[in-house]
Parts: C-alpha cells; structure tokens; sequence
C-alpha cells in the first residue's frame, strides 16, 4: 500500500519554530518515505512570519520542491461547498483552513497539524505526528 503524502500545516511550522525547533528537519525525515506538499495558504502564513532573509529563502527553496497543490476553480469550489455544509451544521471555521485541507483531500495527503479545526472538516485525515 502507498504511504500518503503530507501536507504540514501552518500550526506545524509555526510551533516548531517557536520551541526553536528545525520543521524542515522533521520533514526532511519524512521525505524519506513519502511525498511532501505545500499549498500558497501554508506558504504564504508560514513565509510572512520569517524574519531572517536567509531562514525565508532557505523555506521557500524547501517548499519549491515538494509538490505544489494547486488553488484553481474547482478547489474554490470545494471550498465553498465545504464551508457551506459545514456553517449550515453550525461549525465555524477559518476559510484559511478549509483551503488547506481541500488541499490535502484533493492529493490524498494527511494534514500535519497542531490545528484541532481540521479534525472537524469532513475528508480530512489529520495527524498531529507522524509514525517512524
């Protein structure tokens, strides 16, 4: 059976950052045994926080390998039905991250998050770690 692809979330990155931990490393490791994706939602919350020069190109050329899920039409599609359903059962969440887990569902990828929004989106596997 194929191991499923990962998409790391912004919670993902931004915590690990915060405990001055390295996120690339972690998902170097990961690379190891399964694709790696990023979506411009992820890219673009996680890239607007990087301070240093240096530490923002060093994310953007890790990012600018790893498969890149495209945000055309029909995801914004998804992403209105998404939230649609999910407003009418009364859950609220952030448009950002119905975004990223169309995102996800659409490669069949997990969601690498500390986020618990993505474990009421319906679809969407979310781990919060990963197996070795």
């Amino acid at each position: 059976m194929a191991v499923s692809p990962v998409l790391a979330d912004s919670s993902y990155y931004i915590r690990l950052l915060r405990q001055n931990q390295d996120p690339l490393r972690a998902l170097g490791l990961a690379a190891a045994t399964r694709d790696l994706a990023i979506c411009g939602v992820v890219r673009c919350e996680v890239g607007r926080a990087l301070r240093p020069p240096a530490l923002r190109q060093r994310f953007q050329a890790f990012w600018d390998v790893m498969i890149n899920v495209p945000t055309d039409n029909r995801l914004w599609a998804e992403v209105e039905s998404t939230l649609w359903s999910l407003d009418r059962k009364g859950t609220v969440l952030p448009l950002t991250d119905v975004v990223i887990a169309c995102c996800a569902i659409r490669i069949g990828a997990l969601v690498l998050t500390y986020d618990a929004h993505f474990f009421d989106i319906p679809g969407v596997r979310a781990v919060d770690h990963l197996e070795p």
